[in-house]
């Protein structure tokens, strides 16, 4: 995970790290695990996690408690910024974990990306223009109904339209056309189907 002044999805933070750790835990107030996990879930160094929860419990939008050697951190609820700060950043660093659990009950897929602008800047490509929707590219199979419902579900979690493209399984390594050409080209997210 690369380190930056500032993120381009939501330049008001000092790092992405620092998005994804706070999207992670506000995003999702049941979760309630050690700076290890959350490192671990990230992809990020323990000791960043470690500073970035400190600098979040002193302003109060989390809380922690230990048991034995562990320290558990969760979102506090009770933060006159909770509701609005977690709104925020589910929008602008959610579309991973979002997306994984909206696919998750979608039988035939079988693996999901994010590809254009909004993957072009969680790849710190890309313009700076504010990102219009979320465009997702479905590969395998998927009963289209079921789909459908769950990337609507999506939208109304993100607040931004969710574009879906569905092609064959081997369609990135096989694939042809301007279409192609255009996402392979460019930055992909893949969505962890299995940590929804």
């Amino acid at each position: 995970m690369g380190k930056s002044a500032t993120p381009k999805l939501l330049p008001l933070l000092r790092s992405r790290q620092q998005g994804e750790i706070l999207a992670r835990l506000l995003g999702d107030p049941e979760i309630e695990a050690s700076v290890t996990d959350i490192a671990a879930m990230l992809g990020a160094p323990v000791s960043s996690v470690h500073r970035e929860i400190e600098r979040a419990q002193a302003v109060g939008i989390v809380t922690s408690r230990k048991i034995g050697n562990v320290r558990l951190v969760r979102a506090n609820t009770d933060s006159p910024y909770y509701r609005g700060l977690a709104d925020v950043l589910v929008k602008a660093f959610g579309p991973p974990q979002v997306l994984a659990e909206a696919l998750e009950a979608v039988n035939g897929i079988e693996d999901a990306y994010i590809h254009g602008s909004w993957a072009a800047r969680w790849s710190e490509n890309g313009g700076n223009r504010p990102v219009a929707d979320i465009d997702v590219l479905v590969l395998g199979a998927p009963e289209r109904d079921l789909l459908y419902a769950a990337l609507s579900a999506a939208e109304e979690r993100l607040g931004r339209p969710v574009q879906q493209a569905v092609r064959p399984a081997d369609w990135i390594a096989n694939g042809s056309g301007s279409f192609h050409a255009t996402v392979v080209s460019r930055p992909l997210v893949q969505i962890d189907l299995g940590q929804g």
